[in-house]
């Protein structure tokens, strides 16, 4: 079955809040004929658009190929939540690779924040950034790490945007009886990040890139001049950007046995008003808990709870993504047991083993930077400029995230989906007790 069509429509974005409330794009033309370009890049995500607007500012020439609309995948659907530092935190991080590489990679997550608040408050974006996201602790056992990890952060790292709360703080902060207590960092924050996405795609273009969308990648001869093939073109390029994250299918073996895709989902309730949007969660915050299987959730610009949890590892989206949904959500606040939800959809996303972005560098001339493991709107963000960087000769900040262990899936692409249903099953009963 193939991810791209299995639960969408072909050039249709996905029926989510986002794509109902932001303006979109007029369609970009299809690529036709034969092309040559400096850099072409795969993928019309976070990765692929900002490695476009990046490469483009540097007077690369551009060519970016979308199988179905930009910011369709996983940039258009998520949480919206732009989160500091990496996807797993700083304390395994050091004892994973050592605290020196440690520290760069804390740097790495702090310069991706800034970027996307920078591009965000652009003219061509335009974007509001929201500051703020809570980690809310759902078992009291975890409340004293929350309480050292801040005090790590503080220590080492000089970081004084974030600080403890306790049960009674957090449950201030957001109205639930589901948690202990966490953290809270303000220099964090949420986005609308289909708008986001798109106004990436217009400062790409006004930098001299050129976008097509509807432009499936269908065979990548990866020789000293790689030439990418869609149904209806041939490029061929100095350089080729692989941006795929959850939808690289077969297109590159390596990167498939060390990125997988699952799926996850969101529902948007009917507008609750400022009032019932501040007897849930104070001061606009997003919020993430400590899930394994995470729940996410924060408020839209019209008051709207967005709630993101539950995954799932078929092709298929389930039947009833709204009712799937609903109960997490309700879990933790059952004062809205009868909401009416208005929005459920769901995206895929590429995780990896270990939950850190895979970045790894073919034949010299073929770059690839995926698996997010859902923390991709500030790295994949990041890895574009990275990418831009590494192609103009500066390998600095792309060696740095390349040397953090991928290992490939057990068994690689045949066996990693049925051996990973095993280990969430193991994980999700590691979350109820």
């Amino acid at each position: 079955m193939d991810l791209l069509t299995a639960n969408d429509r072909i050039g249709e974005y996905p029926g989510s809040f986002y794509a109902g409330v932001t303006e979109h794009l007029a369609p970009f033309p299809p690529a036709e004929g034969g092309i040559t370009c400096d850099v072409c890049i795969v993928g019309g995500g976070f990765t692929g658009l900002s490695s476009a607007l990046h490469l483009a500012q540097r007077g690369y020439k551009v060519r970016l190929l979308e199988a179905q609309r930009v910011g369709f995948g996983a940039s258009g659907r998520n949480g919206g939540q732009v989160g500091q530092g990496q996807r797993l935190e700083q304390d395994e991080l050091e004892e994973m690779v050592g605290p020196d590489h440690a520290r760069e990679l804390w740097r790495i997550g702090m310069q991706s924040v800034e970027l996307v608040r920078e591009l965000a408050a652009s003219d061509e974006i335009n974007t509001s950034f929201h500051p703020g996201i809570a980690h809310a602790d759902h078992r009291e056992r975890y409340v004293e790490h929350s309480r050292k990890y801040v005090d790590h952060l503080r220590k080492r790292y000089g970081y004084e945007h974030i600080r403890f709360l306790d049960r009674d703080e957090m449950r201030e902060q957001v109205r639930s009886d589901a948690y202990f207590g966490g953290t809270l960092d303000t220099r964090s924050g949420h986005i609308n990040p289909l708008a986001f996405a798109l106004g990436l795609a217009r400062k790409a273009v006004s930098a001299g890139a050129v976008i097509h969308e509807r432009s499936r990648v269908t065979w990548l001869d990866q020789g000293s001049k790689p030439v990418v093939t869609t149904e209806t073109a041939r490029i061929t390029a100095d350089h080729v950007i692989l941006a795929c994250n959850g939808y690289l299918g077969d297109l590159q073996g390596d990167v498939a046995n060390r990125v997988m895709p699952i799926n996850n989902y969101i529902v948007a309730t009917e507008p609750l008003g400022p009032d019932g949007q501040e007897e849930l969660i104070r001061d606009n915050i997003a919020v993430a808990d400590s899930r394994f299987v995470v729940n996410y959730f924060r408020f839209s610009e019209d008051h709207r709870l967005l709630f993101g949890g539950t995954e799932s590892y078929d092709w298929k989206f389930p039947a009833d993504i709204g009712a799937m949904v609903r109960r997490p959500m309700t879990q933790i606040f059952p004062q809205l047991a009868d909401v009416r939800i208005g929005q459920a959809w769901g995206g895929t996303l590429g995780i990896t083993m270990n939950r850190m972005p895979h970045y790894a560098s073919y034949g010299g001339n073929i770059l690839s930077m995926s698996g997010f493991s859902g923390h991709g709107v500030a790295m994949g963000t990041l890895s574009g400029q990275i990418a831009a960087e590494m192609i103009s000769g500066q390998a600095e900040r792309f060696d740095i995230m390349a040397r953090v262990p991928s290992p490939r899936f057990p068994g690689g692409v045949r066996l990693r989906r049925p051996l990973l249903v095993l280990a969430m099953l193991w994980y999700s009963l590691r979350d109820r007790i």
